[in-house]
C-alpha cells in the first residue's frame, strides 16, 4: 500500500493492478543534445510503489505478483490509466502491461 506523507492518504490496488510513479523524460541525448519539451517521449520507466494481491483463477487460486514494491519497470508507452492521486500524477496498470523489471 502506497502511503503519502503529507496527509497519510493511501492507494490499495485491486486484484494484479500496479501503481506506478513514470520517472522523468530524459532532458538531453546521450550526444548531449537537449530535447525540447514538445518533442520528448511519454515516460516507459517507473517506480512501482503498490502492488495489489494478484489474479485469482476461475478454480479461486490466487496467482501471486512477480514485481514488488520500489521495482523500476518498463511498461508499453501507451498501457494503463493515469490518475492525480493527493497531487502526484501515477499510473495504474495491469501486471501484463509491464514489460520488464530493471535489475542494478
Amino acid at each position: 500500500m502506497a502511503k503519502d506523507k503529507d496527509n497519510g492518504s493511501s492507494i490499495r490496488p485491486l486484484e494484479d493492478r500496479v501503481v506506478v510513479e513514470p520517472l522523468e523524460a530524459e532532458e538531453k541525448t546521450s550526444g548531449g543534445i537537449y530535447i525540447p519539451e514538445a518533442a520528448k517521449e511519454k515516460p516507459q520507466r517507473g517506480k512501482v510503489l503498490a502492488v495489489g494481491p494478484g489474479k485469482r483463477t476461475d478454480s479461486g487460486e490466487l496467482i501471486p505478483m512477480t514485481v514488488t514494491k520500489d521495482d523500476v519497470v518498463v511498461y508499453g508507452r501507451y498501457s494503463g490509466n493515469d490518475v492525480n492521486v493527493n497531487g502526484k500524477d501515477v499510473k495504474i496498470l495491469r501486471e501484463g502491461d509491464i514489460l520488464a523489471r530493471l535489475t542494478k
